[in-house]
């Protein structure tokens, strides 16, 4: 092992003794590791690290996570399913139990899977290199006891991605706090925020609060929300969206430099648009109306894609 891959191990055991440390109210200088601590679970941990140093994998995805069910039995007797340390790891995971009432989840495997994925959720867009298994010894009747690992490049030329949307409906805020909200949330990551009045309960007037950003932002997107609205509670759900392929073309007009927005499907041109911001200030320094500068900077780009730009 390399000497960064033997100090991400030593990282990832003190990551598991501060989880073991937390569940029995002690410190990380006094826990045990008990089961977790045997020797198949070093060579899990440091065989793991090995392989993906090896493989050059630089970002894992990975799908929510069946903990499965029922009870285990540990040093300290008969526990539910998660044991206590695995859901200490799974914190803020997106996790679900399927039929199995068998423990699907161990330590061991959560902290790998928490430490080294970025985000939880459907396949990505991708091409797909090599695809691996990893089977069990417990046979299930219902669902094959079985790891798929796919190893591949992202596509960043597939139609589709996956986003998040959260929302909230509210009824006793501040307008005021709306603003600052808004501005909040797209400093955090959001791909965009928008507000909808609605009816609520008791015939309220109420705000429905919309958010729309990457599913590995969602948990700061609705701390974000809890922290700075009154709600108690918040929805989400993940959707698919198409994107056309954008790009930014600076074109001259008689006025001053213009950027012109241009988007594309599958290489044909869809839509062109001044940069309106820029419009704007052209606008302010010549006092001329914003669409006279439009309408320059569309000209402009027409006469630039003929020439062959």
């Amino acid at each position: 092992m390399s000497g960064t891959a033997k100090d991400r191990t030593k990282h990832l055991f003190t990551v598991l003794g501060e989880a073991e440390a937390a569940i029995h109210g002690t410190t990380l200088d006094r826990v045990h590791l008990h089961e977790v601590g045997a020797l198949d679970s070093i060579i899990d941990i440091a065989g793991t690290v090995y392989a993906l140093e090896q493989l050059g994998v630089n970002r894992i995805l990975s799908s929510p996570l069946n903990v499965g069910g029922g009870t285990i039995h540990s040093a300290h007797g008969r526990y539910p399913v998660p044991a206590p340390a695995t859901m200490k790891l799974l914190t803020g995971v997106p996790v679900y139990s399927g039929p199995e009432q068998v423990e699907l989840v161990t330590p061991t495997g959560a902290l790998l899977i928490t430490e080294y994925a970025s985000a939880f959720g459907p396949l990505p867009a991708m091409r797909v290199a090599r695809v691996g298994y990893g089977a069990g010894t417990r046979d299930f009747p219902q669902t094959p006891n079985v790891l798929r690992v796919l190893l591949g490049e992202l596509d960043s030329a597939a139609p589709s991605q996956s986003v998040v949307v959260i929302e909230a409906e509210i009824d006793d805020m501040n307008p005021q706090i709306f603003g600052v909200l808004m501005d909040r949330l797209l400093a955090d990551g959001a791909l965009d925020v928008f507000y909808t009045s609605i009816q609520m309960k008791k015939n309220r007037p109420g705000t429905l609060v919309t958010v729309i950003g990457s599913p590995d932002h969602r948990d700061r997107l609705t701390a974000t929300i809890f922290r700075e609205t009154t709600t108690i509670g918040v929805r989400y759900r993940e959707m698919a969206r198409e994107c056309l392929d954008r790009e930014s073309i600076m074109v001259t007009t008689e006025l001053g430099p213009v950027r012109v927005k241009v988007a594309r499907r599958a290489g044909e041109l869809v839509n062109a648009a001044p940069e309106f911001d820029d419009c704007v200030r052209l606008a302010t320094e010549y006092q001329v109306p914003t669409k006279h500068v439009q309408a320059l900077a569309m000209k402009a780009y027409l006469e630039t894609t003929k020439r062959g730009l």
